[in-house]
């Protein structure tokens, strides 16, 4: 695991997300849907369209697509977040309930040690924990939904129907804001980011997990090699969706790579911005602070 420290402003790139590309049309703008060009109007229905597909084998295909390593991402992600009991989570395109699941645990689990300690003459920790899990697409959270009631996880959590891009909650509300594999599917990921400063608290700290750059030659050409070959295929095997899982694996090379998505931290305000690269660079965990 390596980190990257804060670097200065002067002579950034722009990064490819950032970018509009303008059609013949005055004012026709076009984004990326993968590979593919497409009105910005219409990549949030194509991407919601995705995730409405492929909601019901969704953590069934993640653990066979990352052969399970997608649970130690997640796990590093709480402990690099290190919450502490009294904590407001905020999880953006959080779905199936992955990360605000572990935050509850982890918090469950630090303030158990506060009432040891408290047992032996200390204080007794803050208010309850709580975590919102915020995503703009039904199917994905009628899933969490189900799982939470199935794992008896219902205290401290709520469920939101919300568009990242225009969070429908109050300034300054959370603790921490977390997005899992999920900010690479926003139309306008400057506008998300920005939407993460609002509503954060000051202090308050903005951790995005997502697939990113690899950084070695050789693991690059395997990992291109079986994103193109093999996860269309499971998908199409496991949950009968070949395009879907296309997609997803294009629009990871769509995504800015560390650097440029630091910047982008940076430029919507946070600061202390850092990155971890997990498994050679195919996953990042970026990490900024709201003074």
């Amino acid at each position: 695991v390596t980190a990257a420290e804060t670097a200065g402003r002067s002579g950034r790139r722009l990064a490819p997300s950032t970018c509009r590309c303008f059609g013949d049309a005055a004012g026709d703008r076009s984004t990326h849907f993968g590979f593919e060009t497409v009105p910005e109007a219409e990549k949030a229905k194509k991407v919601y369209k995705v995730f409405e597909n492929v909601a019901h084998h969704y953590d069934t295909m993640n653990d066979a697509m990352s052969l399970g390593i997608h649970r130690l991402w997640k796990d590093a992600l709480l402990h690099a977040m290190h919450p502490q009991p009294g904590a407001q989570l905020l999880d953006v395109a959080g779905g199936t309930g992955d990360i605000a699941f572990r935050f509850l645990e982890y918090v469950r689990s630090q303030r158990e040690r506060q009432r040891r300690r408290a047992e032996d003459g200390e204080e007794a920790g803050p208010r309850e924990s709580g975590a919102v899990v915020c995503d703009i697409n039904k199917e994905m959270l009628k899933v969490g939904k189900r799982r939470a009631d199935s794992a008896g996880v219902t205290a401290g959590l709520s469920w939101v129907a919300g568009d990242a891009e225009e969070l429908p909650f109050d300034d300054d509300q959370f603790d921490i804001y977390t997005v899992a594999f999920g900010i690479r599917n926003v139309t306008h990921i400057d506008q998300a980011l920005k939407e993460a400063l609002r509503v954060l608290k000051p202090g308050g700290r903005f951790m995005c997990l997502e697939f990113s750059k690899v950084t070695n030659p050789v693991l690059a050409r395997l990992y291109d090699a079986y994103s193109f070959n093999v996860i269309p295929a499971l998908g199409e095997v496991i949950a009968a969706d070949w395009k879907s899982y296309q997609y997803l694996v294009e629009s990871i090379r769509k995504f800015p790579d560390q650097e440029e998505f630091k910047f982008m931290i940076e430029d919507a305000g946070f600061f202390c911005v850092k990155y971890y690269n997990l498994t050679g660079g195919v996953v990042a965990l970026h990490s900024g602070f709201k003074l």
